[in-house]
């Protein structure tokens, strides 16, 4: 059967293995597929991980790095469930995610394992166990809850399906296991059954089932089925059953029989068995789909046999339902995922026709809606007609599929049947059915209402529109209207009858709504007449409208200017003005007319609305110039001055101050220009400055920025305006900073009389100039002082101040300023009162008043100046005597007892209050002794220097620096820049010192000695202090500064010092010696203090001299010496010696330099002594482990064996390394022997060239490193054999595998490597890289050992590793066939094709070309079978025919001239009507005149040149093939050419034939003609026969009268006249009939209106409600003539149907196996 006239259309929706996924993980363990919408597939390979395909964008895979056990995608939305099993248990962890929203739904671990899982809604997962059956919801925190026990049918059963009905009141498990043992190999299902209100299982035997829901009819909730499908076999016989059961029936309900059917397995597939089963309640169709491969199509209602056919030719594992289309999806173990879908077009026909099942197909053509049972509705709805059986006719025709009855033409077919008197009319019972079965279309719709108008039940209407029952029209509205406007107006909004809703909105003066629904159904009205209509009763909804209508997408319909006038021509200004102000609200510029509007009609009648306009500057593009101007007009000057733009017009309105507000027009300065603002002020001024100041003043503060300050005050200062000066910089100054503006301000308020401001701001202000301040101050005289004090007195002119106020006796101000404003300035106001000369008196007066207030230095020095200090004697004495401790006070006083020579050394030895400094600097030049007492007293160390050396006091000075133990002082003093050092050093060593008995004085100055330097200075101090009797001979200080300084100054000294001395510090002073380099002298303190090892540590390091220290060890004996002289001797290289002195010292603590200097010098027997000495003090590894290699290089191999089984700490395997290392191999070989070190040894034993003990070792140690040692070892000793048996143990090691093979093909030893890697491949441990290498070995060195090895073990190759050595060693058979095992079929193809001398095999290629994805390498092959074996090429193209393009594969071979040679390929596939393959063809059959061919190829194949064709045969020779010329032509509708050939070549019948054909009156009449004009009468009368249709009758009389042929016309003639007959026959015929039909229809028309009153009564009962008594007659009345019962649906059996019986199984034949 042909694809496109199938009943199930199948198509790949793609391939998995396209999308990157393995084929090893197309398996139903790995791939699920819970709806139509997703995929989901488990890879662990190269990395765990889960494909998400998403079947609306399957090109785009989502990937994600997830490990699991299995994984599920949610069927309608992005969850995906994931299980694993926990690590060490058999219980799984099962979580589910959200990917979109990346977060953790739920997650839950199952203390048992489970085996089987699905998503049984889209909120539901059942769990199957090993023993239990668990619902777990996605909601909430629920736990997975347990729904029955698996029952015993299903023990150690493969779980593939769970299911559960759409209430999940029935659940279905399915499993399968291993077949009876007679037929293991037929797989046995088995099903459990499970109740959930009854708690209840039954065990079936089933592969495959489903639910479904049907509705059976008479009962009006669906039945619950459950469909089945198994195979089973007993006693050798199989069989294949389909059941279909109801579940749950519903108790006094009409049920679902039970139904089943057989499933027919053809002979090759007997041991297959369904795996899936999926229903389409769309079309109420079961699917079957077996594991081989087959589908099965049953219809559910009946369990009838639909279709069978094969849909994979590779197993089948899974299937998912596809309920959009009806169909199914199949997954195959190829990776194809197949859908398969319900052909609409022709599964009806196939129903009817195929299986002659015409009941079924009518059902599914009514279920469904499908196309295709058109002819059997009809005719069954006729007979149900005719046999009045009119509510089994209803229901036929409103269940009609597509509405194929619902026609006006049914309609009145029910209305022409007349109503039996008692019975419900038939076309209400035809309504009554198809409201029960839905909507009424739009005629129906109208024939009902009309019936309902016409007997006032409008509450019915009602109720229908409601429950959505009609189909609103237009014409239903009209209808409805005469009865009910606001009804009327819902049918036709639902109707869309736009002009009738916006009338009836408009009626209803509804407006706003007429522009809300125009909008929404895009309708235009009449939008000014609807303006002008409201405008005339309801100016305020006029004005809602039209902002409604400004408000619309797309702009106003209608022009702003229009809807104004329309508003103003009424005088509404108001709501013109509401309506602009609103749609001008944006303020654009094409709007700048309308803004001019509205505020000129607003001036005009109401300012106060315009100015309120403006006010809230919501325009902008006006006529300024006009508004301004009427704003005049009206009296708004403001808004005037607003809108104006020239100056004269400006000052013209700006003096109207009176109707301006002032703060207004303040803030209006602030929109003029400098130039134009200042004009503005000046004409303010000219015209009222007393008025006008104010607001002038007001301006110039608040814009001075922008005017400028110093205009502002020529303005002020043109007028002479100094009230206005003073009001506009009183604003200005606390911000400015400028001095004469702050001038400006202090004169302005000077002259205006405001002296508290003035004293105010001379007071707080720091900017003006003082200087100029001041002299206006004294020029303008003021009453009041204060002013000027302020600024005298903040700027320093305290003098002038005096000056002034003394000269203007103003002397009350003196003594306030004094005492009250500033007492501190009291000395300058005393100096200026004592240069003019005023009297002590009052000068005294003055400062006794301040007293304690006045600064006593500054007073002090202006009297001193002016010699005038014995004025403060009463002053200052009063100040002491009120206890006063100032220091300016007594320094003053001091002053006057000098100069009064009044016992002053007195006064400075007991007075502590003077300051020493100042007083002393005022006695230097008076009496400098005095000075030195006054320093003293005060340590003022500078000065009495200074003093002492410029009068030559160094006696004083001495004593002085002697006393005050400063060191500061003293490293001033002993400065060689000092002239003075020298005579004070006397006096402090003559005189000082000696005197002074403290010896913190003493040690001060030593200290300072030492300081300075002066070391022979010093030596000659402590020799006076220590060596002659004295207090501090004895001192132990003393002495050790007296050698140190000796040594430092006069190493000559120190010996002699050493030996008088005894209380000294021997060890410092000795290392001070050493410092010093002074070995004798450190030598004999240390000898002199007992300290035996510095003294011989003098003798080594300084002297170095090692025999005298010999002989200072020798002579004490003590080990400490010892030890010392054994380290100097090892560092000279003296290594016996120096282990002689280690022994005598008993020294062991230097074990390590030992050690290192002894193998230095190679003195190996001396170290043995010495480490034999050491190991009895210490157990260190080092020890014996230099000792073992000692032993080993004295060669004491006996030694070292008793030593090593003797308890040691040497760290063994680091001396074993060492001697290795050092080559002595034979102590290491004891070493690594005793420690079991089986690695070392065995290359130890390499070394020493016993390689079989080097293999025992090696065996020992098993390690990779040890082997590839010993191995390369033997290889390079050629000891093959041996190498042989380490190299087993190396290449079972993948990563060492090339190393070995490198290092034998490096030396040239193939033939052994190739032994080595043959015997490894039967290790246990062999693995592909053994194989591998072997292979690429043979490829190099064993070519034709090679195939044979790929051949055996292709599956454990490497086999790109094994191309790319084939390639370079060019075996290309080789490389194609690995190729192919490794499925590269595009480098297989190419291989054979660049190498086919070597490669090339026809069966193979034909293999391999069918497989390549390379299009190009199909034509290469084209080429290539042209080039080297045309012979073959037609087989090869016959394999490609479905891949290739066969214009491309034409034009190759019309360019290489070959066309015969692909003939019969071309013939093959010309089915497909390709152009180039049908014209190359074509011309292969001209050139071997093979007409029939030709004629055939024409028939039945037109996609080519025809015209081309058919002139190029037109002069061929062959009448056949201008035959076939003249018939392309006919073809191509050139009937002319076609005719005209044919008459050249007399073939008169295909001349006859075409006219026939070509319907063409005249070419048919002309050839008549040309038949009289041939004589050919015979051609005349069949021509007359052939063209009868065509030709005219009196054309065809007329040339058989004028040719005398009318013999030969009569046939002709004798049928027209019969014809015209019988045409006439039937016109009587039908003129009678429509008499009758009139008359019968007015007989009609009297009945209907006798029986109108029948229908009010009747009319209930038509319709889905339940009949009312009293309205009807009794129901089911014997006698009444009530329709018969209906058996089944009211359809008579089959037979009655004049059907054929069906066949058995009710399909054809399969051909598709």
């Amino acid at each position: 059967m042909a694809a496109a006239n199938a009943p199930i259309a199948m198509r790949e929706a793609l391939t998995l293995t396209s999308l990157g996924i393995a084929p090893n993980f197309v398996t139903f363990t790995h791939v699920t597929m819970e709806s139509e919408k997703y995929i989901c597939v488990r890879e662990t390979s190269p990395q765990n991980s889960v494909v998400i395909i998403d079947m609306a964008m399957p090109m785009q895979p989502l990937r994600r790095p997830i490990t699991a056990d299995s994984a599920l995608m949610n069927p309608n939305t992005r969850i995906l469930a994931l299980k694993a099993q926990i690590p060490g248990t058999t219980q799984d962890h099962l979580q589910i995610f959200n990917i979109e929203a990346k977060t953790k739904i739920k997650s839950h671990q199952m203390p048992e394992q489970v085996v089987f899982w699905k998503w049984i809604t889209p909120k539901l997962l059942g769990l199957v166990t090993q023993t239990s059956v668990y619902h777990w919801s996605i909601e909430g925190d629920s736990e997975p809850a347990k729904m029955f026990d698996r029952t015993a049918n299903l023990a150690n059963n493969q779980i593939i399906n769970y299911r559960c009905d759409p209430s999940e009141k029935w659940l279905v498990l399915i499993g399968i296991a291993p077949g009876a043992p007679e037929r293991p190999q037929l797989v046995k299902g088995n099903m459990q059954l499970f109740s959930v209100d009854q708690q209840r299982s039954q065990a079936l035997e089933a592969h495959a089932a489903s639910f479904a829901t049907f509705k059976v009819v008479g009962n009006e909730n669906p039945s619950t089925l459950i469909c089945f499908a198994s195979k089973t076999t007993n006693a050798g016989q199989i069989t294949s059953k389909l059941h279909v059961i109801e579940l749950g029936a519903q108790p006094g309900k009409p049920g679902f029989s039970k139904k089943q059917a057989d499933l027919f397995f053809p002979p090759d597939f007997q041991d297959d068995f369904p795996v899936a089963m999926q229903i389409s309640q769309k079309y109420g169709l079961v699917y079957v789909i077996t594991k081989l491969g087959l589908l099965f199509v049953y219809d559910l209602e009946t369990a009838a046999a639909v279709y069978r056919n094969r849909i994979s030719p590779d197993p089948i594992f899974l299937t998912a339902e596809s309920s959009t289309t009806g169909g199914f999806y199949a997954i195959n173990r190829r990776g194809q995922v197949l859908h398969a879908t319900v052909n609409d077009a022709t599964v009806v026909p196939f129903v009817s026709g195929q299986l002659n099942n015409l009941e079924l197909a009518v059902n599914l053509a009514k279920r469904a809606n499908l196309p295709g049972a058109e002819n059997l509705v009809v005719q069954r709805f006729q007979e149900l007609f005719a046999q009045t059986k009119y509510k089994e006719a209803a229901e036929l025709a409103a269940e009609s599929p597509q509405g194929l009855l619902r026609t006006p033409d049914t309609v009145a077919k029910f209305q022409s049947v007349p109503v039996q008197a008692g019975q419900t009319p038939p076309l209400l019972q035809y309504f009554g059915t198809l409201l029960t079965r839905g909507k009424l279309n739009a005629f129906e719709s109208l024939e009902l209402s009309r019936l309902v108008v016409n007997q006032n039940k409008k509450n019915l209407l009602e109720n229908w529109l409601a429950e959505d029952k009609l189909e609103c029209s237009e014409e239903l509205g009209d209808l409805v209207k005469t009865v009910d406007n606001d009804l009327a107006l819902k049918i036709y909004i639902k109707a869309r009858a736009t002009p009738k809703v916006v009338a009836a909105f408009a009626e209803r003066r509804e407006f706003d709504k007429i522009l809300i629904y125009s909008k929404q159904v895009g309708y235009t009205p009449d939008y000014l007449f609807l303006l002008q209509t409201i405008l005339r009763t309801d100016p305020q909804g006029a004005v809602n409208f039209a902002l409604m209508m400004s408000q619309m997408e797309g702009g106003c319909p209608v022009d702003y200017n229009t809807i104004t006038d329309l508003f103003l021509q009424r005088n509404l200004i108001r709501e013109a003005t509401a309506f602009l102000l609103d749609v001008l609200k944006p303020n654009l510029p094409e709007h700048a007319f309308l803004q001019t509007k509205v505020l000129e009609i607003n001036l005009v009648t109401y300012p106060n609305v315009a100015d309120a306009i403006l006010a809230n500057g919501m325009f902008s593009h006006y006529d300024r110039p006009r508004i301004a101007q009427l704003c005049e007009k009206a009296g708004l000057y403001l808004r005037a001055l607003q809108h104006y733009s020239e100056l004269p017009d400006i000052k013209r309105v700006i003096v109207n101050t009176h109707a301006i507000e002032p703060q207004a027009l303040v803030e209006f300065f602030g929109t003029l220009s400098k130039e134009w603002a200042l004009e503005c002020m000046k004409d303010l001024l000219l015209v009222n400055l007393r008025g006008n100041l104010q607001i002038v003043v007001q301006a110039a503060k608040e814009y001075s920025e922008q005017l400028g300050v110093d205009a502002c005050i020529k303005l002020f200062e043109q007028f002479k305006s100094y009230e206005g000066l003073y009001f506009f910089l009183g604003s200005y100054l606390s911000s400015s900073e400028d001095p004469d503006i702050h001038f400006k301000y202090i004169e302005a308020a000077a002259r205006t009389g405001q002296i508290k401001e003035v004293e105010r701001v001379t007071r707080e202000s720091n900017f003006y100039d003082a200087e100029k301040t001041k002299n206006f101050l004294m020029e303008a005289k003021l009453p009041d002082a204060r002013p000027l004090i302020n600024v005298c007195d903040r700027f320093g002119f305290v003098p002038d101040l005096t000056h002034y106020l003394y000269t203007n006796n103003m002397l009350r101000y003196i003594e306030g300023y004094v005492q009250k404003v500033n007492p501190g300035n009291a000395p300058l106001v005393v100096g200026q009162l004592l240069d003019d000369e005023c009297p002590e008196d009052f000068i005294k007066g003055l400062i006794l008043s301040v007293r304690s207030l006045l600064p006593v230095e500054p007073l002090v020095d202006e009297c001193e100046k002016r010699n005038r200090l014995r004025l403060l004697t009463q002053f200052l004495e009063h100040l002491v005597s009120e206890g006063s401790q100032d220091v300016h006070v007594h320094n003053a006083l001091g002053k006057i007892i000098i100069d009064s020579n009044n016992n002053p050394e007195h006064f400075l030895t007991t007075n502590p209050f003077y300051d020493s400094r100042v007083v002393g600097k005022y006695c230097e030049k008076r009496d400098p002794t005095l000075a030195v007492v006054a320093y003293r007293r005060g340590q003022c160390d500078d000065e009495l220097i200074n003093v002492t050396n410029k009068n030559s006091l160094f006696k004083l000075q001495a004593r002085y620096v002697v006393e005050r133990m400063d060191g500061d002082l003293w490293d001033k003093v002993l400065q060689p820049e000092n002239e003075y050092r020298r005579q004070l050093i006397d006096q402090v060593v003559s005189t000082a010192l000696p005197e002074s008995k403290s010896p913190e004085q003493v040690s001060a100055a030593v200290k300072a000695f030492m300081t300075a330097d002066l070391p022979h200075e010093l030596i000659e101090l402590l020799e006076k202090i220590v060596l002659q009797n004295s207090a501090f001979s004895g001192n132990f200080n003393l002495q050790n500064l007296l050698i140190l300084t000796a040594i430092k100054a006069d190493p000559s000294r120190v010996m002699d010092y050493v030996n008088r001395l005894d209380n000294f510090d021997g060890p410092a002073v000795g290392e001070v010696a050493v410092e010093a380099q002074l070995y004798e002298e450190a030598f004999a303190i240390f000898k002199k203090f007992n300290l035996n090892v510095q003294a011989v540590n003098v003798l080594l390091d300084n002297i170095r001299s090692i025999e005298r220290a010999e002989e200072f060890a020798f002579r004490v004996e003590e080990d400490a010496v010892w030890s010392q002289v054994a380290k100097a001797q090892l560092r000279e290289g003296l290594v016996s010696e120096a282990i002689e002195s280690f022994i005598r010292a008993d020294d062991a603590a230097h074990f390590l330099d030992v050690i290192r200097a002894a193998e230095e010098a190679n003195v190996y027997n001396d170290l043995v002594k010495y480490l034999l000495m050491v190991r009895q003090k210490a157990r260190e590894p080092k020890v014996d482990g230099e000792l073992i290699f000692a032993y080993a290089k004295i060669d004491r191999l006996s030694d070292i064996e008793e030593f090593i089984l003797m308890p040691n700490v040497a760290n063994l395997q680091n001396v074993g390394d060492r001697l290795y290392d050092a080559e002595l191999y034979e102590a290491a070989k004891i070493i690594y022997a005793f420690i079991s070190n089986w690695a070392k040894l065995a290359v130890t034993l390499v070394k020493l060239k016993q390689f079989q003990g080097a293999v025992d070792a090696a065996r020992k140690a098993n390690s990779a490193k040890t082997w590839k040692e010993v191995c390369f070892a033997c290889v390079d000793a050629e000891e093959f054999r041996l190498a042989q048996i380490c190299g087993l143990n190396i290449i079972v090691q993948v990563d060492d595998l090339d190393e070995v093979s490198e290092y034998y093909q490096n030396r040239g030893c193939f033939s052994e490597l190739i032994s080595l890697m043959e015997s490894g491949l039967g290790l246990e441990r062999a693995h592909m890289g053994i194989f591998t290498e072997l292979g690429v070995l043979y490829a190099r060195y064993r070519t034709e050992k090679l195939m044979e090895h790929i051949k055996l073990f292709s599956t454990r190759l490497n086999i790109p590793k094994l191309i790319r050595a084939c390639d370079e060693q060019q075996h290309w058979k080789e490389l194609t066939y690995l190729y192919i095992q490794y499925d590269e079929f595009d480098n297989a193809a190419t291989t054979i094709m660049n190498h086919s001398p070597d490669a090339w095999d026809h069966m193979q290629f034909k293999d391999v070309c069918v497989k390549v994805a390379n299009v190009e390498l199909y034509y290469k092959a084209v080429h290539f079978y042209l080039q080297e074996h045309p012979d073959l090429i037609n087989d090869m193209l016959n394999v490609l025919a479905l891949r290739l393009d066969h214009t491309r594969v034409v034009d190759i071979m019309r360019k290489a001239g070959q066309l015969h040679l692909v003939k019969p390929y071309m013939v093959a596939v010309q089915s497909n009507n390709v152009t180039a393959v049908n014209e190359a063809l074509n011309e292969l059959y001209v050139e071997e005149e093979d007409y029939e061919r030709l004629r055939e190829s024409v028939d039945m194949h037109d996609n080519f040149d025809q015209i081309g064709l058919a002139q190029k045969l037109e002069k061929h020779e062959l009448l056949e093939m201008r035959r076939i010329a003249a018939y392309i032509y006919k073809k191509a509708g050139r009937w002319k050419q076609s005719i005209a050939l044919s008459k050249k070549d007399n073939m008169y019948k295909d001349c006859m034939e075409t006219c026939s054909q070509s319907g063409d009156r005249e070419l048919s009449e002309d050839l008549l003609v040309y038949f009289i004009e041939q004589g050919k009468k015979e051609c005349f009368a069949s021509c007359l026969f052939i063209c009868y249709d065509l030709i005219r009758p009196d054309v065809a009389l007329e040339l058989a009268w004028m040719n005398n042929m009318v013999d030969f016309a009569f046939p002709y003639l004798l049928q027209f006249i019969r014809e015209y007959t019988i045409k006439v026959d039937d016109l009587v015929k039908d003129k009678i009939e429509s008499q009758k039909e009139e008359r019968a229809k007015k007989e009609e028309e009297k009945d209907l209106v006798a029986q109108q009153n029948m229908y009010a009564q009747l009319l209930p009962l038509a319709l889905p409600a339940p009949p009312m008594p009293g309205m009807g007659g009794p129901p089911s009345m014997p006698g009444m003539g009530g329709p018969p019962p209906m058996p089944g649906m009211g359809m008579p059996p089959m037979g009655g149907m004049g059907m054929p019986p069906m066949p058995a199984f009710g399909m054809p034949p399969m051909g598709s196996y």
